[in-house]
C-alpha cells in the first residue's frame, strides 16, 4: 500500500491551460455528486474561472499536484469579499473559505484530503490572507469530505442554507491549528 505524504503535495495557480482538465473533473460522477451540480459546459467553466485566473475575481484557484501530477483543484477566498455569503454564515472572526475536490479517482479515499488541506492552509490561506479562521461548507451528506475536514482539524459550527438553496455543514478551523 502506498503511503501518501505532504512532501509530494504541491500547488500551482490555475491557468487557462487547466480549464479542459477542470471541466473533465467537474463532469466526473464522483466530483459532480458534490461539487458543481447541474450541467456545466466548457463555456460555463471558462466563464466562471477565467476572471479568477486573471485576478478579476477575489477567489484564488489552484491545481493540486501529487508528485507533479495534477489530481484536483482547491480555491481560497476571503468571506468578506462575498457579503451575501458572509451574511448567511456570520463568522465570528475574519474568515477565509476554501473549497476543493480531488478529480482523479485514483487519489480519492487514500487519506490525502486532510494532508492537502493542512498544507494549503499553512502555505497559502493563513499566509496570503489576513484572516483568523477558515471555514468550509460541505454538503451534510458528504460524509467522506466531513471526515477529511475533521481529520484536518475542522470542527462543526452549524448547518446553513446558502444562496443557492443548498445546505452546508459549516465547519471551521482557527489560524493557530496544530498540524
Amino acid at each position: 500500500m502506498v503511503e501518501y505524504t505532504g512532501e509530494k503535495i504541491s500547488f500551482r495557480q490555475l491557468s487557462d491551460e487547466d480549464l479542459v482538465l477542470t471541466h473533465k473533473w467537474l463532469l466526473a460522477p464522483h466530483v459532480k455528486e458534490w461539487y458543481g451540480q447541474g450541467k456545466q459546459t466548457f463555456e460555463d467553466i471558462k466563464k466562471k474561472y477565467t476572471p479568477r485566473i486573471k485576478n478579476e475575481d477575489p477567489t484564488s484557484c489552484f491545481i493540486m499536484l501529487y508528485d507533479g501530477k495534477p489530481i484536483g483543484q482547491i480555491q481560497m477566498y476571503k468571506i468578506s469579499d462575498y457579503p451575501e455569503y458572509e451574511k448567511i454564515i456570520q463568522p465570528i472572526k475574519k474568515a477565509a473559505g476554501i473549497d476543493l475536490f480531488i478529480g482523479e479517482r485514483d487519489y480519492q479515499n487514500k487519506g490525502l484530503g486532510s494532508i492537502i488541506i493542512k498544507k494549503f492552509l499553512k502555505d497559502f490561506v493563513f499566509v496570503k490572507l489576513d484572516v483568523d479562521t477558515c471555514v468550509i461548507g460541505p454538503n451534510p451528506q458528504n460524509i467522506a469530505a466531513i471526515k477529511a475536514y475533521q481529520k484536518a482539524g475542522f470542527t462543526y459550527t452549524k448547518t446553513v442554507v446558502n444562496h443557492d438553496g443548498e445546505e452546508e455543514y459549516l465547519m471551521e478551523l482557527q489560524k493557530n491549528f496544530q498540524e
